[in-house]
């Protein structure tokens, strides 16, 4: 990420959170760990009042999509959002930059690990759509329901995981690899 994506990236989490933090807001800013950006992404975890949240933010086509994983954050209209928005404007630098890998460039264990934090299992299951394997037949090749498939995706996205989570990723990867559709 260049000097001007980070200050394109700055300009559009301004733009959504255009006052300043909140007092909830303001006992959270500058205390986030884990601290990384990738592409148009921020993400990062703090210490709250029920545990460790992640907090993500990304630039999106429709604006902002925010998400934490305390109680009230699924939709990114929480103070910990907030916070983290505040925090990578103050100090943008502080954030790790994690390296876009391309499922052409996995060669290494490492390269899966960082290919699969950077994509999420909607993608995947939307690439093996367009393949033609559905979300339910993939569920039931690798002997899952498709509930609870959905459960897992829909969970990712509001940054509450399951522990099957990078299986599933992974077993998407091998799929799209070496499956065809079934559809005749």
């Amino acid at each position: 990420m260049t000097k001007i994506e980070i200050e394109q990236l700055k300009s559009i989490i301004q733009r959504r959170w255009s006052y300043p933090p909140s007092v909830k807001a303001q006992n959270y800013v500058g205390k986030f760990f884990e601290q990384t950006r990738q592409d148009t992404k921020i993400k990062a975890k703090v210490e709250g009042n029920y545990g460790t949240y992640t907090v993500s933010i990304q630039a999106a086509d429709t604006g902002i999509d925010a998400a934490c994983s305390c109680y009230i954050g699924s939709d990114g209209y929480c103070h910990h959002c907030e916070a983290l928005a505040f925090t990578f404007i103050n100090n943008a630098e502080a954030f790790k930059l994690l390296p876009a890998k391309t499922k052409a460039k996995i060669k290494t264990l490492e390269d899966i690990h960082f290919y699969l934090q950077g994509v999420t299992l909607d993608y995947l299951l939307k690439e093996l759509q367009a393949k033609g394997i559905t979300q339910k037949s993939f569920a039931e090749s690798i002997g899952m329901s498709a509930r609870h498939l959905s459960s897992i995706k829909s969970s990712e996205l509001k940054n509450r995981y399951y522990h099957e989570l990078g299986a599933t990723k992974l077993a998407c990867l091998w799929v799209a690899e070496h499956c065809k559709s079934t559809k005749k």
